[in-house]
């Protein structure tokens, strides 16, 4: 039998189970090789979660002393309104917790942090080819009907 799952903040101890997560959570999205995510980006992330000047969290699912998920999230400004919005940014959840609730859990810890710190909103993208996490989104959002343009420079 196996345990229950904790969802809890990011201790700077868990670098060494979080990093295999957040790997494959960027080869999932094909930025796995070094010229699509250097390795200053992961430092900087990884450094953000611990400074208090930084808008940027991350949560962990922890079961039996193992990380088993993650999500990072940050709060911002809008021009809709006067609360910061809340932008989940990261979701990932190890292939053998996939279908196991690990998921929603995550998501809706990070809903209980976005009413805590007074935000109206949370929301994330995800790619359009992501059916299986879409059929959880579904279930726990409602689709914006916004679309996501963008221009690398």
């Amino acid at each position: 039998m196996q345990g229950e799952v904790l969802i809890r903040p990011v201790a700077e101890g868990d670098y060494p189970q979080w990093r295999p997560l957040w790997d494959d959570y960027n080869a999932f999205y094909g930025r796995a090789d070094a010229t699509a995510l250097d390795e200053a980006v992961t430092a900087a992330t990884w450094a953000r979660f611990f400074d208090p000047q930084e808008p940027v969290h991350a949560l962990v699912a922890e079961r039996d002393g193992r990380l088993i998920g993650l999500t990072h999230y940050l709060f911002h400004r809008s021009t809709t309104a006067i609360g910061l919005s809340c932008y989940l940014q990261d979701l990932f959840t190890s292939a053998g917790a996939r279908g196991a609730g690990v998921g929603r859990a995550l998501i809706e810890a990070v809903y209980v942090a976005a009413r805590q710190a007074g935000s109206p909103r949370v929301y994330w993208q995800t790619h359009e080819t992501n059916t299986d996490a879409m059929a959880l989104y579904d279930k726990v959002a409602e689709k914006s009907g916004f679309l996501v343009y963008r221009k690398l420079l």
